[in-house]
């Protein structure tokens, strides 16, 4: 997501009711704070075929800018060692509609390899892959990528460009009426299921591959007398719920062992409940966007606005309710060097770790803007704080764990599994390394990780043990 010009809290301050934009306030109406995010429901755990409690962290990897012959040039193998000698463990690949499918029926050989070669570089590095399909303003129709524009009906209604805040695009009524087609249309619906059948087909046994981020920051048509909160839980409840469940049944004809991550319209982000109801599928990954107007617009982080702990109670109801894990799906401003960016990504991770089984940030590239590092590697202004310890998978059951960013310790306690285990914990790179301690019933290799290195530990857990394993990692 990239939106950008300052208009765009204004969409936002125009379209939500009242209600709605007092959500963000320090206090309600009535002058009582707002609930503390300690009393949010907590989403599940993500766990693997072993049981294991994973966390995924990571940056989404992108190339918007060539097409056809030319697609996905811009991304390297660069970007997983990169991303792997930093020590994350994730990528979210935004693939197009587009260019997989230019003409209907007709599915880009050339595209599928050039998929699969970045897979295969995300392998060679570790690094776990949701393959995203992707939209902004639908699609090339509207000057971006996504649907391809055969499939794209707007019933010759209006489209004005807006160059300077393009996401206020999605509110003009050609664009609403496309999506409202491919949510409604029993061809376009055949068209996007087949869509996805071939990428399954193609790429279910790919070892990098962890799951299908199904349609990027879905949206839709606004009707008479609706504001943006109650069309967005319309479309969520009335639209997106059965057009997941429509993927999720195509996906499963070819493969059945990779996560199906579904996203809300990203109205989320301003701290509303999601309409979306219940995915059938047994692999659902809830996968909300982090994104608040006022930063997207350039402006600072205001930590009395209390944007995070609405967003975080708003955002937790749905998957504790349907009991499915959490990954957001991007996050982060476009300008991490003004006065607050260090508070806000402070504050932005300890919310993600209270309830999140693992994050993208937006989005991993060489350069300025929302980019994580410049032209040399180095991470711009405050997003080094992304580079932290974590644990990307614990063989028991996760007690507590977190990292304190001032002392630089990372602890994790959890409970042996009843069943021999490996947990994994990883380290960045830092000019001074890491030390590891452990009590309890376990063992842990390496118990150092020299300066400069990025490192991975494993932790054995002793057959038959019982008790609790608790891990230290410090800067030395």
């Amino acid at each position: 997501m990239v939106k950008t010009g300052v208009a765009l809290a204004a969409v936002f301050a125009l379209l939500l009711p009242d209600t709605a934009r007092a959500s963000s306030d320090t206090a309600r109406a009535d002058g009582r704070p707002l609930p503390s995010t300690s009393a949010s429901p907590s989403p599940p755990p993500l766990t693997d075929d072993r049981g294991r409690t994973l966390t995924l962290r990571g940056w989404n990897v992108e190339d918007k800018t060539h097409r056809g012959v030319d697609a996905l040039s811009a991304v390297t193998e660069r970007h997983f060692r990169d991303l792997h000698d930093q020590g994350f463990n994730f990528a979210r690949l935004l693939v197009f509609w587009d260019d997989l499918e230019p003409r209907p029926g007709h599915y880009s050989a050339r595209y599928l390899r050039k998929i699969e070669r970045i897979l295969d570089w995300a392998h060679r590095w570790r690094i776990q892959v949701v393959i995203d399909a992707h939209q902004d303003v639908f699609g090339p129709e509207f000057g971006h990528r996504g649907i391809p524009e055969w499939a794209t009906r707007t019933d010759g209604l209006p489209f004005t460009p807006h160059p300077e805040d393009w996401f206020a695009e999605y509110f003009e009524p050609a664009v609403q009426a496309a999506f409202e087609h491919l949510y409604e249309d029993r061809d376009l619906r055949r068209a996007q299921a087949r869509m996805w059948q071939v990428l399954a087909r193609r790429l279910a046994h790919h070892p990098a591959v962890f799951g299908y981020d199904l349609i990027n920051e879905p949206m839709g048509r606004l009707r008479a007398g609706e504001d943006l909160p109650a069309a967005a839980h319309r479309i969520e409840s009335d639209q997106l719920t059965p057009m997941y469940n429509r993927i999720a049944a195509a996906i499963r004809t070819a493969d059945h062992h990779s996560r199906l991550f579904v996203e809300p319209t990203p109205i989320v982000g301003e701290g509303l409940p999601t309409g979306l109801g219940r995915i059938h599928d047994p692999k659902v990954v809830y996968a909300p966007h982090f994104y608040n107007a006022t930063m997207e617009s350039g402006g600072d982080y205001d930590p009395s606005a209390r944007w995070i702990e609405a967003y975080e109670n708003a955002v937790t109801r749905y998957p504790s309710s349907q009991r499915i894990p959490v990954v957001v799906g991007e996050w982060g401003p476009p300008d991490s060097s003004l006065p607050h960016m260090p508070r806000f990504y402070g504050d932005a991770l300890a919310s993600l770790d209270r309830y999140s089984a693992g994050w993208a940030g937006y989005e991993w590239c060489y350069g300025s803007g929302y980019c994580a590092v410049d032209a040399a590697g180095r991470f711009r202004a405050n997003k080094a704080q992304t580079a932290r310890p974590y644990a990307p998978a614990v063989a028991g059951t996760v007690r507590d764990q977190g990292y304190d960013p001032a002392a630089r310790i990372f602890h994790l306690a959890y409970g042996p599994p009843g069943r021999p285990g490996v947990s994994e914990l990883s380290t960045p790179p830092t000019a001074v390394g890491w030390r590891v301690s452990v009590r309890g019933p376990a063992v842990a290799w390496p118990r150092a990780v020299p300066a400069g290195q990025r490192g991975t530990i494993h932790v054995w857990t002793q057959p038959g043990a019982s008790g609790r394993v608790v891990v230290t990692v410090s800067a030395r």
